[in-house]
């Protein structure tokens, strides 16, 4: 490349990477008037992955918030062309879906259900007329279609340069034949970049670099977790008859898709075994890249598109191709701040739905860094969900076999991961596997879901209906509402705050009032300063200078790097993550009482150890902290145990429990438990957007408590005020529908809502849910009792029962 390029001292925001998301990511920030921008592209703009993208420009995503994201791109590149002048190529020829099987069928009606609700347009054919729509598709083994007119697709290469276009226009600079080296850093902040043409400052770095994501991530010291896999797909000889017109159709059964490009067939897939591919192993001037096609590999995909489609068997093939891609743990993109460092940006591991996803997450992205918060909930490609763990080569390469290929795999409720598991153990999971376990993945965690009988196999059997494990998680449910049962909860992440001025700073960080006697325990919310919830967690105050802080496995790295950055450097207060150190046992039920107090001499009577207290307790032969609180909503402990004396605890607890008809349970039954009992988790029910108002934990604020906190003036103005956006509990009238997540609520025959998360409750017999309903005027009891209630699944409606109370009573957890 040329040795002339001279670059600025310094820049308000370098980016590195100068594929469509680099791109989009420029051209937003302009949009909000920031005009010192610098895109930095290692060869030629595109010449990562973009440029061979299919183009594909799908709308309906596997959350509502990521179709949100989709849609808008949709929308963007729709009135781009126009904007900047640039020709995109960009069509709404529509997408046809395709099922072969009732599963999926139901798998595309659910995704209909949740499409319409936020306003985008979908159609479900008949085999016939899926037939109509795609002339050349074989519909004999067909069930139905999904179809929507707004889907489209791109020109990849043409579509970034008119992002590069609109980005110039508004002041940012993009050069290429810069390779970003390094990252500088101050006082845990970014501070620049370092390249292959001199340094430059910066306040902002955002790490667009694609393939080479990981890398640049290692430079900066934060884990950004993808791994590039081979991509095939093929382009046919001309097609007579191909009407210039045709949809995108999406064949998931085969773990196909096909594309008319120019009177012929491109056709790719996702096939169930992916090959990873390491970028290490490119050469340092690969640009415009392709990788050798393995026909053996490829041969199977083949026969299924031709089978699918006959006329691309009888067709042609004129070009073979394999270009690389990468892929996240979980096949979502990652994108945000990261927790590692401050002003530091990421955007990147698009998992083949870079093109559909550029626009969104451009446009969020730049939102965030301009105002310094996400403009909506991203959650679900929100880098903080990631462990350091997940940034193993071994681990991602593994992974990455599997993850191409669940784009298109069934989305079955409740399933697991097959590769690289079994890489976070608690002291319990031998014990536990023996004993019948069938462990799920969390964060790493292997956690007990639900135990198989001594003559069933321990293993998922999917379906859209009761699967395999309803009976077994039915009976540990009950085993918690009418005895006891025993749950290992040790992914709970674990945070010691320590310090004179510890108090201090928790007070400012939570909503509810921390500064309480020793041994008592708080529920509370962190909050933004919007009011909208960043945390929900349980602090117990351990002594007058330090506090246990207790969040789920999945906002460990989130709700630390929270913490962390509300410290201020004039205080005396420190954190120690302390997950690892100890195991966590949840003894729940009636009869727990009873259970704890066979084995250990302390008093676990509510009048010395009331709700919501913690104490230090023999046990065995242990000391371990016990701490009365639930997730359930019965009486029950949760005990957090010094990891070497784990077993010993387990085995004295499963010993003395056959006295009281203690069952081992897992998270299945825990989620039907607490979703009875209107207990929220956060991600689904609460996230940054619902206020503790909105979202009905306004008891867990102390509004009058001396230190001000952060969050209370939003929440102020909102109190007393009529609530548009409420949670609400839903229990379904027919006991056979199954409810999941993301079903829309009807009131008198108008889409009022959605659901947050579902699931069987056993205790009441049928399906419950939470979910948000909206009314302008204001929801409050009256509104949800004079209303005529359906909830919607896979297109169906059905009466259900809305309250802002669960169906539930939990007063037994204070008795």
């Amino acid at each position: 490349m040329a040795q002339d390029i001279v670059l600025p001292a310094q820049a308000r925001v370098v980016i590195a990477g100068g594929g469509i998301a680099g791109l989009s990511v420029a051209y937003h920030l302009t949009k909000l008037g920031w005009r010192d921008v610098l895109l930095l592209e290692r060869h030629k703009l595109t010449s990562g992955t973009t440029w061979h993208a299919a183009g594909l420009v799908g709308q309906l995503r596997a959350t509502h918030n990521l179709t949100r994201l989709a849609k808008y791109t949709a929308e963007l590149f729709a009135r781009l062309e126009q904007e900047t002048g640039v020709a995109t190529g960009f069509r709404q020829r529509g997408s046809l879906a395709v099922a072969a099987t009732e599963d999926r069928w139901i798998e595309l009606k659910r995704g209909a259900s949740m499409a319409r609700h936020f306003g985008l347009d979908a159609h479900l054919l008949t085999p016939a007329e899926a037939k109509k729509a795609w002339p050349l598709l074989q519909v004999d083994d067909l069930v139905g279609g999904l179809f929507i007119p707004k889907d489209g697709q791109t020109n990849p290469v043409d579509t970034a340069m008119a992002l590069a276009r609109g980005a110039r226009d508004g002041g940012a600079r993009i050069v290429e034949g810069v390779r970003v080296t390094g990252v500088t850093t101050r006082n845990g902040a970014v501070a620049g970049v370092r390249t292959s043409q001199g340094d430059v400052a910066a306040e902002i770095v955002v790490n667009c670099a694609g393939l080479w994501g990981h890398a640049v991530g290692r430079m900066a010291g934060v884990a950004v977790p993808l791994h590039a896999a081979e991509h095939f797909y093929v382009v046919t000889e001309p097609i007579a008859g191909l009407s210039p017109d045709t949809p995108v159709l999406r064949d998931p059964d085969g773990a196909n898709y096909f594309k008319e490009d120019a009177g012929k067939l491109l056709v790719g897939w996702f096939e169930p075994v992916a090959r990873p591919w390491d970028e290490r192993r490119a050469p340092d001037d690969f640009a415009f890249g392709t990788l050798p096609v393995d026909m053996d590999h490829i041969q199977p995909q083949l026969e299924k598109a031709a089978a699918r489609v006959p006329r691309f068997g009888e067709a042609g093939i004129r070009t073979f191709f394999n270009g690389p891609e990468s892929f996240t743990p979980d096949d979502r993109y990652l994108l945000g701040e990261a927790p590692e460092l401050r002003n530091f940006f990421v955007a990147c591991g698009f998992n083949s739905i870079g093109i559909q996803s550029s626009g969104g997450a451009g446009m969020v992205l730049a939102q965030w860094i301009v105002d310094g918060h996400p403009p909506m909930d991203l959650w679900d490609v929100d880098i903080r969900r990631v462990l350091p763990f997940q940034a193993n080569r071994g681990y991602l390469r593994e992974r990455t076999e599997e993850t191409l290929g669940l784009l298109y795999a069934m989305h079955w409720p409740y399933r697991q991961v097959e590769t690289a598991r079994g890489v976070r153990r608690s002291p319990f999971y031998d014990r536990l596997a023996v004993l019948g376990a069938c462990h799920g993945e969390t964060a790493g965690w292997e956690r007990a879901n639900w135990f198989a009988a001594p003559d069933e196999v321990a293993d998922y059997v999917y379906s859209y209906g009761r699967q395999n494990w309803h009976a077994a998680s039915a009976a540990e449910h009950h085993a918690a509402r009418e005895r006891v049962a025993l749950f290992d909860q040790t992914s709970f992440g674990k945070f010691l705050v320590q310090g004179r001025d510890s108090p201090r700073v928790l007070n400012r960080v939570c909503a509810n009032q921390i500064d309480v006697a020793p041994g008592k325990v708080v529920y509370t919310q962190w909050l933004n300063a919007r009011g909208g919830i960043e945390a929900d967690v349980t602090v117990t105050r351990l002594d007058d200078t330090q506090f246990l802080v207790v969040t789920s496995a999945a906002c460990q790295t989130r709700d630390l790097a929270w913490l962390k950055r509300h410290i201020r450097d004039d205080t005396h207060c420190t954190v120690t993550d302390v997950t690892s150190g100890y195991a966590v046992l949840g003894v729940m039920g009636p009869r727990s009482r009873q259970l704890l107090s066979s084995v250990s001499p302390d008093d676990f009577g509510n009048d010395s150890f009331p709700f919501m207290t913690s104490s230090e307790v023999d046990l065995g032969c242990a000391r371990l902290r016990a701490s009365r609180v639930t997730y359930v909503g019965t009486l029950g402990w949760e005990l957090y145990i010094p990891t070497e004396f784990a077993a010993q605890v387990f085995d004295t607890l499963l010993e003395a429990g056959e006295a009281v008809g203690m069952k081992l349970a897992g998270y299945h039954a825990l989620n039907s438990l607490r979703l009875e009992c209107g207990y929220r988790h956060f991600g689904h029910d609460i996230t940054d957007e619902t206020t503790p108002l909105e979202s009905g934990l306004g008891f867990a604020v102390a509004w009058n408590k001396p230190d001000d906190f952060t969050g209370r003036a939003a929440l102020l103005a909102q109190r007393g005020q009529a609530l548009r956006h409420r949670l609400v509990s839903v229990v379904l009238d027919d006991p056979e529908p199954l409810l999941l997540h993301d079903e829309p609520l009807w009131r008198d025959g108008r889409r009022v809502g959605i659901t947050s998360s579902g699931m069987f409750g056993h205790t009441v017999g049928r399906s419950v849910a939470l979910g948000y309903v909206h009314n302008d005027a204001g929801v409050d009891a009256a509104w949800l009792a004079d209303g005529r209630w359906e909830i919607e699944v896979a297109c169906e409606r059905f009466p259900c029962r809305v309250s802002l109370k669960p169906p539930v009573n939990t007063n037994a957890v204070r008795a």
